[in-house]
């Protein structure tokens, strides 16, 4: 389901039509037991780097276990599980953000 490049870690996932798109992993969280994943199209990694904020959006996914008991990365339904991991992640993310320059 993923490989490594550098410590950087990539996942080929497949859409509702079938379309393998690839994505980066740019963060992981554990809220009420169950983890999480934000990430950003591939692609997008390498746009965000050119772009003046360096900002992109992400997406949020939720780790289970299919039927086999693999690994499967599932969108969230629900909004107020969607509203309450989407701010760890913005939490998160806003840490890592240097302001004003300093550490």
């Amino acid at each position: 389901m993923s490989e490594k490049e550098n410590e950087r870690e990539f996942y080929t996932l497949v859409d509702e039509e079938g379309t393998e798109i690839e994505f980066e992993k740019i963060g992981e969280a554990e809220l009420n037991g169950v983890t999480y994943f934000a990430m950003i199209p591939a692609d997008s990694a390498e746009q965000a780097a050119g772009s003046d904020d360096g900002f992109c959006e992400y997406v949020v996914l939720r780790l289970e276990k299919d039927e086999n008991g693999d690994d499967s990365l599932v969108t969230i339904d629900d909004d107020d599980e969607f509203d309450n991991v989407a701010d760890v992640f913005d939490d998160m993310f806003s840490e890592e953000i240097d302001y004003d320059g300093k550490q």
